[in-house]
């Protein structure tokens, strides 16, 4: 199972109102680095138990990414209890981006 897709009407209820961390990957489709992480986020998506994993075209979804200051892509941010609790910008390696997540969701 890969990242859920989300738009700005669902942002709310899937990622601020979430019981569990959310990790939400801002992308766009012309975006190289996007197309670069996107089967990694897939794959965290399907390996990690303790998050769940969103994404979100920023040209159809203009109103959540301006909201959180996302100025360019990929972005990835981690939402827990309706607050962000961190942002990586551009492509990580796998291994990386597991690190990182883990060291924000204890």
């Amino acid at each position: 199972m890969g990242a859920q897709k989300i738009s700005d009407n669902e942002f709310e209820q899937e990622v601020l109102k979430s019981g569990e961390p959310v990790l939400v990957d801002f992308w766009a489709e012309w975006c190289g680095p996007c197309k670069q992480l996107s089967p990694i986020v897939d794959e965290i998506a399907g390996e990690k138990s303790n998050i769940k994993v969103a994404k979100m075209n920023i040209d159809e979804n203009p109103e959540s990414p301006q909201r959180y200051g996302v100025r360019s892509i990929p972005t990835l941010m981690i939402f827990q209890n309706g607050e962000l609790k961190g942002t990586k910008v551009g492509a990580l390696p796998k291994s990386k981006l597991i690190e990182w997540i883990d060291s924000v969701v204890a």
